[in-house]
């Protein structure tokens, strides 16, 4: 009930108690006339004035309700607002990551003879694996490091069950773009962070530091939220065989589970 239908009820009671009030006035005339009927009539009168006492307390309790109701809902919408603006922040990661990866990609299928690897030259060129660069500014990217077909095909039947190599560097798409907005997040000064993202940035530079992860590319489980990678069966599972392969490894600091990139040993 809003506050116009309340209004509107207490009219209608208003009006109502003034009709029966009238007739109250007109019974307490008839009394003298009819004294034998008249204590029942005053009777009904009276059980009728309370029943319609109770319903305008009622309507009175719902609107002290609605009333305090309403500094909740504008937090509700303040968080709302908050949530947005996290989400955009975060979505400006990906479509970069996504030109990185590009870009790494078409490097690795067309290499440069002064670029190659020492001990990768014989490779196949769909096994290739993608190598880290820089960026303009000199900042590492996370490894890229795609897993081969070979390398699927060596693991029990039981470990790989029903994944596939695109699911699984789909996946390490995925964990590379979590660790670029996370050290994105680590090297942002505090004016151009949300008040939102500068908590989580602080929790992260605290990790980051620790013996453990320092000097590494790292995300947290809470972090796997797709699209290939989540916190799911089927993420488990992919992690457990990129952990088995060496691309990443596993610790816990505080009450996070922190996955950290590797390169593998060749």
């Amino acid at each position: 009930m809003d506050v116009k239908q309340a209004g509107s009820s207490l009219d209608s009671l208003i009006f109502s108690f003034n009709t029966r009030i009238a007739e109250l006035q007109e019974l307490v005339i008839a009394r003298n006339m009819y004294p034998a009927s008249s204590v029942t009539d005053l009777k009904a009168v009276d059980a009728a004035l309370k029943a319609m006492e109770l319903q305008i307390q009622s309507i009175k309790d719902r609107l002290r309700e609605e009333t305090l109701a309403i500094p909740k809902a504008k937090k509700l919408i303040e968080a709302s607002l908050r949530q947005q603006k996290k989400l955009q922040s975060m979505s400006v990661y990906v479509p970069e990551r996504t030109t990185v990866n590009s870009e790494s990609n078409n490097r690795s299928i067309l290499p440069e003879p002064s670029n190659q690897l020492p001990g990768f030259g014989s490779l196949k060129l769909e096994e290739e694996p993608v190598v880290t660069h820089k960026e303009k500014k000199g900042r590492a990217l996370p490894p890229l490091w795609y897993i081969t077909a070979a390398e699927l095909d060596s693991l029990s039947s039981y470990m790989r069950g029903r994944l596939t190599l695109e699911k699984v560097n789909a996946a390490i798409n995925d964990m590379v773009a979590y660790a670029e907005a996370n050290s994105q997040l680590i090297a942002a000064p505090k004016k151009k962070l949300a008040e939102n993202l500068w908590e989580k940035a602080l929790e992260l530079r605290d990790i980051a530091m620790t013996e453990t992860v320092k000097g590494k590319h790292f995300f947290l489980e809470i972090d796997m939220k797709g699209p290939s990678l989540k916190l799911d069966n089927t993420g488990k599972a992919i992690l457990t065989v990129l952990r088995h392969l060496g691309r990443i490894t596993e610790t816990r600091i505080g009450h996070h589970r922190v996955i950290i990139l590797l390169k593998p040993q060749t």
